[in-house]
């Protein structure tokens, strides 16, 4: 069972208004302690990764105005993910960090920069969730348009390519050498240009950093529409689901099955995880109490700014019993998709506690159990775990809950050695069959003028 603890570099995350609960310390997000002290509690529960979320906009759908979210702290105030990674990295030994960046709006010559030299910092610990973003706000503030839907990951697809060339095809493996006897540190000859000229991008030069433990990061998606299927079998190594029931999440593992079918990638380099916000506490009658206790701090408001930004659609503008159809946008389209026939009332009191995914409340064997049946029934290989209080929620199940999964054997009772890549399927590189190892760089001289 793959564990996840599912993260932002925020306050609330999942579960709007819960930041104001007396237990959560979210609202210490700025500080490098909180990270630290997150990090070991993580590695002491043999969680594998901590799932770094981020957008790049303000939800402002929600009454065409930012001002619900600002003020319900949906969100908002927001600090980039990748800072955090070498606070927590130099905190543990075996935990990885699966960092959320867009290609929209991130160019991939730097980027792929920084990736490497997270990947070098943490002694190959990094992940990459390859996000194409759904804000218009975002667009909107680093002066572009926004780009449609499908459109994002024709892009995408190109910058996969890019970063691709740059990290596997542009500096060999023996090209640094560090001869201080010769005085050479690397072998020009075995550094090469990657010659890129495409429709979205112009990149001739090299890599500006050497290979990293891993050279290209694992990558992660969290697109489940028919073009983000199509770009995850192609790209992904973890694909991040999310919906509102496990009849939903059963159908879309089975899509991605399907898919990856029309693929020449070998299934056991394709892993599923599905969201989940465990409420735990030692007898079934105390975690019924939790939970009905987090609804009291919700925010209605909040809930509803969240889904209208992640769907396109302004709640505002529907009756609260009257239900949401289902329109196609630019938006997160199997979000909208999952929430279609829910009322607005329903969805808001459902995104208060957990956000886009499932809550499950018990003791500690009914939480295990449940977990198991989620796994073995929709054939997914582990969990985003979302909190509602932090760090309270990710301590109530590493107590509860990890050693009943490590009794059965479904959760490692010790890390493997290696880079997270190597943990999760056992080589540090991707394998041949990836797309990564066909892409190919240019010799030819002048293409650029």
């Amino acid at each position: 069972m793959i564990l996840n603890a599912f993260e932002m570099n925020c306050s609330g995350h999942q579960s709007p208004g819960l930041w104001t609960h007396p237990d959560d310390q979210s609202v210490d997000y700025k500080k490098a302690s909180y990270w630290r002290e997150l990090a070991v509690l993580l590695e002491k529960g043999k969680f594998d990764a901590v799932f770094i979320a981020d957008v790049l906009g303000i939800y402002d759908v929600y009454e065409g105005s930012r001002d619900a979210a600002i003020r319900n702290g949906v969100q908002v105030p927001l600090n980039d993910p990748s800072y955090i990674v070498p606070i927590m990295s130099e905190a543990t030994d075996h935990l990885s960090f699966g960092i959320t960046a867009s290609v929209t709006y991130e160019h991939p010559y730097s980027f792929a920069r920084r990736m490497s030299t997270l990947d070098h910092l943490t002694d190959g610990r990094i992940a990459w969730n390859v996000v194409t973003s759904y804000l218009k706000s975002a667009s909107v503030n680093l002066g572009l348009q926004q780009i449609p839907h499908d459109e994002r990951y024709d892009l995408a697809d190109e910058y996969m390519d890019v970063c691709y060339k740059l990290w596997e095809k542009s500096w060999e493996e023996d090209a640094v050498i560090q001869d201080k006897t010769r005085r050479i540190f690397t072998e020009p000859e075995k550094v090469h240009d990657i010659h890129h000229k495409g429709k979205y991008f112009s990149i001739p030069g090299a890599h500006l950093a050497e290979p990293s433990p891993q050279r290209t990061p694992v990558i992660f998606q969290a697109g489940a529409s028919t073009r983000g299927r199509k770009f995850a079998v192609d790209h992904a190594e973890l694909v991040f689901i999310s919906s509102t029931s496990i009849h939903k999440i059963k159908e879309t593992v089975q899509l991605f099955k399907e898919d990856l079918k029309h693929t020449n990638r070998e299934a056991d380099n394709f892993k599923i995880i599905s969201m989940v916000t465990p409420i735990v506490a030692e007898t079934t009658a105390e975690a019924e109490e939790k939970f009905e206790e987090y609804t009291k701090y919700a925010s209605k408001e909040g809930a509803l700014s969240l889904v209208s930004g992640w769907t396109g659609i302004d709640m505002a503008q529907l009756k609260a019993d009257e239900k949401i159809s289902y329109i196609e946008n630019d938006a997160i389209r199997s979000t909208l998709k999952a929430f279609e026939h829910y009322t607005v009332k329903e969805t808001a009191s459902f995104v208060g506690v957990g956000g886009f995914g499932p809550v499950i409340v018990g003791n500690p064997t009914e939480i295990a159990d449940a977990l198991e049946a989620w796994m073995d029934e929709t054939g997914i290989d582990g969990f985003n775990i979302a909190y509602t209080v932090t760090p309270g929620s990710f301590k109530d199940f590493i107590d509860f809950v990890v050693p009943i999964l490590q009794a059965r054997g479904r959760v490692q009772t010790a890390y493997k050695e290696g880079t997270f890549r190597k943990k999760l399927t056992g080589s540090n590189y991707l394998p041949h069959s990836h797309q990564a190892k066909r892409v190919q760089i240019s010799k030819a001289e002048g293409m650029f003028g």
